[in-house]
């Protein structure tokens, strides 16, 4: 692993930024890129460096770096076009989860609605946290259900664009009655397996992406090499930290740090010497960086909480 993070620091910092090989202005075209340009890494973060270097705009890099983020946590997701569809009306909590996998003869279905599905439509495969009962104390069993988007009962109702990165887009799902097979069940609990360690998955990948992104970009606008060595830094610390164990307290509280570099260091750059269309796109852009920000906040609260606990002595 060391040596694929020389290879990301080299390629980030040492390869000529070339002008987007992006070849139209559409989620096939960004596919198209990602695939070719994540293709000489190994690693999940690596891929997701080295395709957000590739890109033309922060919402394809986002994009990227949340499609390697699901691969990361379901490895068998690699080369497939995913969403990981677990927020319903009333959040994301184990608690709001009410789309159920009901067991019907030797197989099983899926009822139920979810509310923001990202990549919409555009995703392939589809990650669905679903209730199977309660258990002893009452508290909701959760499942991890991988289905294809085109399965009969699924619909995807797309929705409006966002403010910001409108290319990527999103859709709720419908689930009405979608069967399912026993070997489409993933083991392991959805929340605590899944849901909850993707929260620090899809962070440090989409991360990386945007290092990559913001990387190509700077080295174009020929900013100062203090500004591109800070970032060379950063993408190292990123890359450390996607590779060990995404719930552990001091993995929480690391990130936190490295979460508030990357943002202070995009705000220092000189975007005044990029072009315009890039210009505009980051200001109308920059606002996803600030998207769960009170939810991460609580995360790295919490990680101190633990943290704290865990260095008491016995």
């Amino acid at each position: 692993m060391a040596s694929e993070l020389v290879d990301v620091l080299r390629h980030l910092l040492g390869d000529p930024p070339l002008p987007s090989l992006l070849q139209g202005e559409d989620l096939d075209a960004w596919w198209s890129l990602h695939q070719r340009a994540a293709m000489p890494f190994a690693t999940t973060v690596g891929r997701a460096f080295a395709a957000g270097f590739s890109m033309d705009r922060v919402g394809y890099a986002f994009a990227s770096g949340y499609t390697e983020a699901l691969a990361h946590l379901v490895p068998t997701l690699a080369g497939h076009r995913a969403a990981l569809c677990a927020t319903e009306k009333g959040g994301g909590h184990p608690r709001a989860m009410e789309t159920r996998l009901e067991e019907v003869e030797d197989r099983y279905r899926l009822v139920g609605e979810k509310s923001f599905v990202t990549l919409g439509a555009h995703a392939e495969e589809l990650l669905v946290v679903a209730c199977i009962g309660t258990d002893d104390h009452e508290r909701k069993k959760l499942r991890l259900v991988r289905i294809p988007k085109d399965r009969d009962g699924v619909r995807l109702v797309e929705g409006p664009p966002t403010p910001f990165v409108p290319e990527v887009p999103h859709a709720r799902l419908l689930l009405e009655g979608a069967k399912v097979g026993r070997d489409e069940v993933l083991e392991g609990d959805g929340y605590e397996d899944y849901v909850k360690p993707f929260r620090t998955v899809e962070d440090l990948h989409v991360m990386a992406a945007s290092i990559g992104w913001v990387a190509q970009v700077m080295r174009r606008a020929e900013a100062p090499r203090e500004q591109l060595e800070a970032l060379g830094e950063l993408a190292t610390s990123c890359f450390a930290l996607a590779l060990v164990e995404p719930l552990d307290a001091a993995v929480h509280v690391a990130l936190g740090g490295a979460w508030r570099r990357f943002r202070a260091l995009v705000s220092e750059m000189p975007w005044d010497r990029t072009d315009e269309t890039t210009r505009t796109r980051f200001e109308r852009d920059r606002a996803l960086f600030d998207v769960a920000g009170s939810v991460r906040q609580q995360r790295l609260d919490m990680a101190w909480g633990r943290l704290g606990r865990l260095s008491m002595p016995g």
